[in-house]
């Protein structure tokens, strides 16, 4: 087959869905002979193309992000075919949330999360009314759909009534460079981004989904206890965040809190060894990668109870109520003051995160493509 994927996500910088578009396509490239790949995207003039994607066929459109979104959704609503598109492909993997009508091109579709429907209040209007009316259409017009956790498959069928048989749960993995640092690798990290010696840390957008308000509030409650760990936020800043710099200076927690900004994939596992603790207080994920990398590098974690994380986490972390400024306090107090505890965490966290991989993500993807091509015959 002449697969095209999107990796609009990966190519525009956009945090996990870009590392999912990302990592998968280059493992399917590593991995299968048989297939050909094209890649797509949009707004050509603003990606950044790195390999493995500059060496690939290429179809792009020149719309950017809000143009391109309404020309799918007028040509879905008006059953408009859009496969001059995409021409000699037999099939499309929409990873973005987003999938072109297509009447000969077979499709496949990744359903990261549904974040949207129970969240609504952490997402723009304009893209949250976009999600709502086009998600069941996308899902309905798909000849088979990914699915990145058992919660989001459930999700789908309970909120779309999607039948199972067309769905398959497919976890994300974590790439082979995520493992413990050595410590000239984390000293030179520290010096880089101007890291304390000791820290908790958190990775990810700065967004109200994140929920990391809560987190400074257990942070100062920590701090209260007399705690004298830093807090290191990494991330860009994404939609809404300015409730959460605003609970930071309520707070008074502007010279305890580091922000390094955004850090390249290459730093993170030198970042995530350097750290005492990784937090992560997401009131929801489709998947949520951070909690696994951070395992990967030997760092305990704690993180919310909902969703898909305890499906990630599993018995390595300790979990929960994404609400609860008083118990993630005490279990951060515990993990932090606990020798025994860390080295308990560690080894545990390194054996979960073993069980995920991008290579075997990528052959179970394959298998999702060999059924769609055979859904219409």
């Amino acid at each position: 087959m002449r697969i095209c994927i999107d990796i609009s996500p990966a190519v525009h910088r956009r945090a996990g869905l870009g590392r999912y578009a990302q990592e998968l396509t280059a493992t399917l490239l590593a991995i299968d002979a048989e297939n050909e790949y094209v890649a797509f995207y949009n707004r050509p003039s603003e990606a950044q193309i790195d390999p493995p994607f500059d060496r690939l066929p290429h179809l792009t459109t020149n719309l950017p992000n809000k143009p391109w979104r309404m020309s799918v959704l007028l040509a879905q609503l008006a059953h408009l075919p859009q496969d001059r598109l995409f021409p000699g492909v037999d099939l499309f993997h929409a990873t973005d949330h987003l999938s072109p009508r297509l009447s000969r091109v077979r499709s496949v579709f990744t359903l990261h999360d549904l974040v949207f429907r129970f969240h609504p209040e952490t997402h723009m209007p304009l893209n949250r009314w976009f999600l709502t009316l086009m998600m069941p259409r996308f899902l309905r017009a798909a000849d088979a759909v990914i699915a990145v956790s058992q919660c989001t498959k459930r999700d789908a069928m309970r909120l779309y009534g999607l039948d199972e048989a067309k769905i398959r749960v497919i976890y994300e993995g974590v790439n082979t460079r995520f493992r413990p640092a050595d410590s000239e690798a984390i000293k030179d990290v520290r010096a880089r981004y101007g890291l304390p010696e000791r820290f908790i840390l958190y990775v990810g957008t700065i967004e109200p989904r994140k929920n990391l308000t809560i987190l400074l509030e257990a942070y100062q409650a920590l701090r209260s206890q007399g705690s004298n760990f830093k807090l290191v936020i990494v991330g860009k800043k994404g939609w809404l965040y300015k409730g959460f710099f605003q609970r930071l200076r309520e707070l008074g927690l502007e010279g305890e809190v580091v922000f390094p900004g955004f850090v390249p994939d290459e730093d993170l596992p030198a970042l995530y060894s350097a750290a005492n603790l990784f937090v992560f207080p997401s009131l929801y994920e489709g998947f949520g990668l951070p909690p696994l990398e951070a395992m990967a590098c030997g760092t305990p974690v704690i993180a919310s109870n909902v969703s898909s994380l305890p499906e990630v986490v599993g018995e390595a972390g300790i979990m929960v109520e994404p609400r609860d400024v008083r118990a993630l306090a005490e279990a951060m107090e515990r993990v932090l003051m606990d020798e025994g505890t860390r080295r308990e965490m560690r080894d545990k966290g390194l054996q979960q995160a073993a069980r995920f991989s991008w290579e075997r993500a990528a052959r179970e993807t394959l298998l999702v493509y060999a059924e769609a091509a055979n859904v219409r015959g």
